[in-house]
């Protein structure tokens, strides 16, 4: 069933499809010990649930030099994959780096950016969306931010498109893109040693260099730890803000009255982007694992079942919305969880709404409307819904 949403009509707009998952049911059993789960309500409390997790790190009896293991082989995963007390530790760690106040400093300089690239667009009038600012904007940032070399930029997404590839579930997945995405993950590995070799030499003031020394008691991250933490959020830390303005531009093209409304008041930017990352989901589904006896929705679930949230499909959830399938820049403090729920809750969610808000108070801001001058072209996965191209024109 799930193997619909590689079809192109899908990959083009899944809700439809969506709303056929959920007619069956807001959770049922697809498969044995595998559960369907498009809900608001209850994929939000899966999310909540401590008797759901993520599976064990996998065993790697000769690993590649460039793949970090820890004492028992196991591969090093980012926080984002790992349960408690783990995940605990590791997303405290970080935390003590990337602040709150650090993503508030990042305010000046997040609109500077967004000032020359929108105004680079305007100059040239026909420009690709995705290409020439929707990417550029979080890249930039996230690599100002970590202290990487700007020239490294192109490399980055190169990686960073390959590791993207592989997020989608594994019976989704060619073996082609796993290999890719093996051999970006190595080159970033190798990459990021290097640096932090370097930062622990020569600490520069940048995050990457506060996440080398950084503490809790005498805890610190271990070099497999950095380097996937670094990744993380080199990855995460554009992939969700790119998504975010291109299918955020979507959305106002194609529902010019709510464009209209928003360029006449864009004090209504803030719950705007809210709605958008509801409307059109950066992340579509994630994957969880049942770690012992448990339910969902009040079906029963198995210690070991496997679990897919559609976020994409929750946040348009008919009991949880009003109108779900109409973008509405006035809904009343749009709920959604396209940036996640309790524990796993996205880390980043402030600098995403930042460069979000701001990036849309520049382009509305300029007083130019604009129009696309040719048909979208979507990516090949259905983890992270966005495009590849948009080619828009001011008038």
């Amino acid at each position: 069933m799930l193997e619909n949403l590689l079809t192109p009509e899908t990959r083009t707009d899944p809700y439809p499809f969506y709303r056929q998952v959920f007619d069956r049911g807001p959770v049922f059993e697809a498969a044995d010990r595998f559960f369907v789960v498009s809900g608001f309500e209850e994929a939000s409390a899966l999310l909540k649930n401590p008797a759901f997790g993520h599976s064990e790190p996998e065993v790697l009896p000769d690993p590649h030099e460039n793949e970090p293991v820890d004492d028992q082989g196991r591969v090093v995963r980012s926080f984002l994959g790992l349960d408690p007390p783990d995940h605990t530790r590791l997303r405290r760690l970080v935390s003590k780096a990337f602040t709150p106040r650090m993503v508030e400093q990042l305010a000046p300089r997040v609109e500077e950016l967004a000032k020359e690239l929108v105004f680079k667009a305007v100059e040239r009038g026909e420009f690709d969306l995705m290409t020439e600012v929707a990417k550029p904007l979080p890249v930039v940032v996230i690599s100002e931010l970590l202290g990487v070399p700007l020239a490294d930029r192109d490399r980055f997404e190169r990686w960073s498109d390959a590791m993207g590839r592989a997020l989608d579930p594994a019976f989704l997945i060619a073996p082609e893109t796993v290999e890719a995405a093996v051999a970006a993950r190595r080159e970033f590995v190798g990459y990021f040693r290097e640096l932090a070799a370097e930062r622990r030499k020569r600490p520069t003031g940048d995050l990457f260099s506060d996440l080398v020394s950084v503490s809790d008691e005498g805890d610190r991250l271990s070099e497999g730890e950095l380097v996937a933490t670094a990744m993380l959020l080199l990855v995460a830390g554009h992939e969700t803000t790119t998504n975010l303005i291109g299918n955020g531009v979507l959305a106002l093209l194609d529902n010019p009255e709510q464009h209209r409304k928003l360029a006449e008041d864009r004090s209504k930017i803030p719950n705007a982007v809210e709605e958008m990352l509801r409307f059109d989901s950066p992340v579509q589904l994630t994957m969880r694992i049942a770690l012992r006896d448990t339910t969902i929705g009040g079906l029963p679930v198995g210690e070991g079942a496997q679990a897919v949230l559609l976020l994409g499909a929750a946040n348009r959830d008919p009991r949880a919305y009003e109108r779900p399938d109409r973008f509405d820049v006035d809904r009343p403090s749009p709920r959604h969880l396209a940036l996640g729920q309790g524990i796993h809750f996205c880390l980043g969610a402030p600098l995403a709404r930042l460069e979000g808000r701001t990036l849309f108070d520049t382009l509305l801001g300029t007083g130019r409307a604009f129009r696309r001058t040719a048909d979208p072209v979507w990516v090949k996965q259905v983890t992270l819904r966005g495009m590849e191209s948009l080619r828009l024109e001011f008038a």
